[in-house]
């Protein structure tokens, strides 16, 4: 072999070595950015769920619900789309779900019910003005800035329609 065949040769193996090199460092690199992005995804679950976890709740928000409701020491505590801290919790075996702001404040507590719970002039109202409406919920509230009302719920397509009735049937929403 000549020696300008060997190094054309020579030449040829260095630039495949070259083309080697950069395929297995590409694809490292995809690899890395694939890890690195998987663990900030996994970090950013992990601080949400750690808000979200039963029994998590801020002191100020803990405080108020044991003054509002004492003996009740196991709520699941959960976070709403608004930031609230919202806890599931049971009172002589039924379901109740309370409202409080990060801060502490109670903002309200609903109770699920069926329809012959609410007073005879919601029914009446709610018979004369949705007669031909399915309800899918219907739960007495609590508000501190409401009062008592019920928030009765109606299946729509897309998204259902909630009508709110003082204690005297009036529609308040």
């Amino acid at each position: 072999m000549t020696l300008s065949r060997k190094l054309i040769s020579l030449q040829s193996m260095r630039i495949h070595v070259w083309i080697v090199k950069i395929f297995f460092m590409y694809r490292y690199q995809k690899i890395l950015f694939l890890f690195g992005f998987i663990l900030a995804i996994s970090c950013g679950q992990n601080v949400e769920s750690q808000n979200s976890k039963k029994g998590y709740a801020p002191e100020a928000v803990k405080k108020t619900f044991q003054a509002k409701y004492p003996g009740e020491n196991d709520p699941d505590w959960h976070v709403d789309s608004n930031g609230n801290y919202e806890s599931r919790f049971r009172i002589d075996g039924v379901r109740h779900r309370a409202d409080f702001s990060p801060n502490g404040s109670w903002i309200e507590t609903e109770l699920s019910i069926e329809k012959d719970d609410l007073p005879k002039v919601v029914q009446k109202a709610i018979d004369n003005n949705y007669s031909d409406e399915e309800i899918t919920e219907i739960e007495r509230v609590q508000s501190a800035k409401k009062g008592l009302f019920y928030d009765v719920e109606f299946k729509r397509k897309g998204k259902n329609m909630d009508v709110e009735f003082n204690e005297s049937g009036v529609k308040i929403n």
